[in-house]
């Protein structure tokens, strides 16, 4: 089943335009949400200006839980959340995948190292998340990854349906924020 599943998103990154894969500006407010998520598999509520209270967040959205490039992505940012930590940020996922799928994810795949939310039709909007293929939306979301400062503005948007570059691009804007 998960061989099967990656086959539309293979499809899906051939046919974006580039003019598709657009996001949210670096320097735009982060639109403010609350919402259900998981962490090492037990329900929390998580919200974004919470959140930015503590420090930086790292928003990355990915298309669906347990297909082999959101399982790898999630095992990379897992191995680096130390690295995430020391520099101050928060890592949440986000997909619209619903919360008992989430549970099982965000302890397998995140192995318990940070949390995942369900990022409902609103937060796609407003987060220009939307994977669209011919004009038409999939019901999934785009892999874009967001570095959001505490002032709440976006300091990265990197948006591209390859999982690889997103922890390494990520993680070097939050330990630049501690150089500051």
């Amino acid at each position: 089943m998960i061989k099967n599943a990656m086959v539309p998103f293979a499809a899906f990154a051939a046919l974006i335009p580039a003019a598709a894969l657009a996001e949210l500006p670096v320097g735009a407010h982060a639109p403010a949400f609350a919402t259900q998520g998981a962490l090492a598999g037990k329900p929390f509520a998580f919200d974004l200006k919470a959140a930015l209270r503590k420090g930086p967040v790292v928003l990355y959205f990915y298309p669906k839980a347990f297909t082999p490039g959101c399982t790898l992505e999630a095992h990379a940012f897992a191995e680096a959340s130390a690295k995430f930590h020391a520099a101050g940020a928060t890592i949440v996922g986000m997909s619209n995948d619903g919360l008992p799928e989430l549970l099982k994810f965000s302890v397998s795949d995140c192995r318990n190292k940070f949390a995942v939310a369900s990022a409902n039709p609103q937060i796609v909007k407003t987060y220009d998340v939307d994977l669209v293929q011919n004009g038409v939306s999939t019901g999934y979301t785009k892999r874009t990854s967001y570095v959001i400062g505490r002032d709440g503005r976006i300091l990265l948007a990197h948006s591209n349906m390859d999982y690889r570059d997103h922890v390494k691009m990520t993680l070097a804007a939050v330990q630049g924020l501690k150089k500051k």
